[in-house]
């Protein structure tokens, strides 16, 4: 994995926010989002956040709102979190 398209994230002014190498979006709500990239998952966090576009065949998708913070996490991270969690 990863040697897909190219994972870009593009954050304006924290308002709005785009990404592309998008697989899906797993959840949202006004305060967080949740993606699956082709090489991990994003989470989007911020207030009065909306979708505003997602094309699963070009992998592109973009929100507005508030943008507070993004956090990615590899496939692999999730993958050691769970062999070493307590």
């Amino acid at each position: 994995m990863g040697e897909g398209r190219p994972q870009t994230t593009l954050i304006e002014q924290q308002k709005k926010i785009s990404l592309t190498a998008v697989e899906s979006v797993d959840a949202f709500s006004d305060r967080q989002i949740v993606l699956t990239l082709e090489n991990g998952r994003a989470f989007i966090a911020g207030e009065e956040l909306k979708i505003v576009g997602f094309s699963k065949s070009e992998g592109s998708f973009s929100a507005v709102g508030k943008i507070a913070g993004v956090r990615f996490c590899s496939r692999r991270e999730k993958l050691v979190r769970k062999l070493f969690a307590k």
